[in-house]
């Protein structure tokens, strides 16, 4: 018996529905919360030592981009959360209405980036 199956599959040929996309991006960002915030909760604790740790974690530029990635994952996290939420609602669930839905969670996440950027540099 012959199998049809695919013997490579190139993964970045594959055109995902911006639902799915949004779907992946919203786990990974998960993760990234999970896995980021227990070090800057270190920084936090180390910044508490005193007046020089402190302007010595301020003026770091690598604290900076991390607490804008933290951010912006936060951001993204919560508006593809709220999307999520109103969808187990039965809000929106009409392929038409999760499409728009989920182009305006790129679209309000990109936008929060940008402004969460402008606060802190």
């Amino acid at each position: 018996m012959k199998q049809n199956r695919p013997i490579y599959l190139d993964l970045l040929r594959i055109r995902q529905p911006v639902p799915a996309v949004v779907s992946f991006l919203h786990r990974v960002s998960g993760a990234l919360l999970f896995l980021g915030i227990p070090p800057l909760l270190q920084a936090l604790d180390a910044s508490l030592a005193g007046p020089d740790s402190f302007a010595a974690l301020v003026s770091a530029p690598f604290l900076k981009f991390m607490l804008f990635i933290l951010l912006a994952g936060f951001g993204y996290h919560l508006f593809a959360g709220v999307r999520f939420l109103l969808l187990d609602l039965h809000w929106g669930i009409a392929l038409k209405q999760a499409r728009y839905s989920a182009w305006a969670v790129l679209g309000i996440a990109l936008i929060s980036t940008f402004l969460i950027g402008a606060w802190l540099w």
